[in-house]
């Protein structure tokens, strides 16, 4: 489904001051809030407000949504739900939503921990984008536990006192030191359950990496965490650490790869063809006659794609000429005749070393 663009959905032109594209998010939230409007679609328009405010209130973000559109956000797992929303957005709505609605959804949002697990991705892997089904251990609501409302707090979670000052009477909330703010406490727990009515499972997830993520990279599953204390909430996030094993032929740098390419001297002088090694395969590279050793050739997008998903980076084969260490009296002979010849007589390369380098990392 082909997503609608940001500035369209908080109706806002594309150079809206910040100020501007809050306002214009509060007067949608405050439309589509489901506690308010109770049209079918309404919850839909209100996450769809939430997530184009998120985008552009976000100068990064923002930058990045302008330049490359929705592909941008390409890598966050999860999409924004109720709760998210409320806890990074909440304060927008100011006293809006006072009422009892409102005060449900900020009681539900408990969220349980979050989980954190490490990828390992070949370079093939990481070019091609990978879905891969992983183990993880997670915290899970039990079977069997009892719990029972918290007569310290009345089941509301917070304890409010009353204190008479010469202010006036004075309202203080606090949260309840014995359900922690749940409103609910256990009353009997099963065999290897803790006290928050949680049990350590194995679950099979499914992970969906896109191509061109780099190491350290982290990707966000929403709601595949640890559960919420006796499953009062909602579940943590499954936070994935991407690390890459190195390619035993090629080096990566960015988008780019890198190949050090050895040829004979033979070769250099007469010119060859050779074949290299790319990311998803083998390439076939002409080498000219005459060909110097440190020259670096370039086989446009053959390295990594952009996690953007705009074009991909390049091969590039750095030449060193093998020069052999031995030589029996045959050859030492033929080079001896050459070597006073003009043509054998090194020359100034037309750019020097870091000319070279320069001109490498400027292209």
């Amino acid at each position: 489904m082909i997503k609608k663009d940001y500035y369209e959905i908080l109706g806002i032109s594309r150079d809206a001051s910040t100020d501007e594209i809050k306002k214009a998010y509060r007067k949608l939230a405050l439309k589509y809030h489901p506690d308010k409007n109770k049209e079918k679609q309404a919850e839909e328009k209100f996450k769809e407000a939430a997530e184009a405010y998120d985008i552009l209130s976000n100068p990064e973000k923002k930058k990045r949504y302008d330049k490359f559109g929705h592909s941008s956000s390409q890598g966050d797992s999860g999409g924004m739900n109720m709760e998210d929303i409320f806890t990074n957005f909440g304060d927008i709505f100011g006293d809006a939503f006072s009422f009892s609605g409102f005060s449900n959804y900020k009681k539900k949002n408990i969220k349980g921990s979050d989980l954190r697990i490490k990828v390992k991705l070949t370079l093939n892997e990481i070019l091609k984008g990978i879905e891969k089904k992983m183990k993880v251990q997670r915290m899970k609501m039990a079977k069997g536990v009892e719990l029972i409302f918290c007569k310290n707090c009345n089941g509301t979670g917070q304890i409010t006192r009353v204190t008479n000052t010469i202010l006036g009477i004075m309202h203080t909330t606090t949260t309840c030191s014995i359900c922690g703010g749940l409103g609910k406490k256990s009353e009997r727990l099963p065999k290897g359950v803790n006290n928050q009515g949680l049990k350590k499972k194995e679950e099979l997830v499914s992970i969906t990496i896109p191509p061109g993520v780099t190491e350290g990279i982290q990707l966000k599953i929403s709601g595949k965490g640890n559960d919420a204390p006796f499953g009062n909430g909602i579940p943590g996030d499954l936070i994935v650490v991407i690390e890459e094993i190195p390619h035993e032929k090629l080096k990566r740098e960015g988008k780019n790869l890198h190949y050090d390419l050895y040829i004979s001297f033979p070769d250099a002088v007469l010119g060859a063809y050779e074949e290299v090694p790319t990311g998803d395969g083998k390439a076939r590279l002409k080498i000219d006659a005459g060909t110097q050793s440190g020259k670096t050739l370039r086989l446009k997008g053959k390295g990594l794609p952009f996690l953007e998903g705009y074009g991909r980076g390049d091969l590039l084969i750095h030449i060193i000429v093998w020069t052999p260490k031995k030589l029996n009296e045959e050859q030492k002979k033929m080079f001896q005749q050459m070597k006073n010849e003009e043509n054998f007589i090194p020359q100034k390369s037309e750019k020097s070393f870091f000319e070279k380098v320069r001109e490498m990392f400027s292209s």
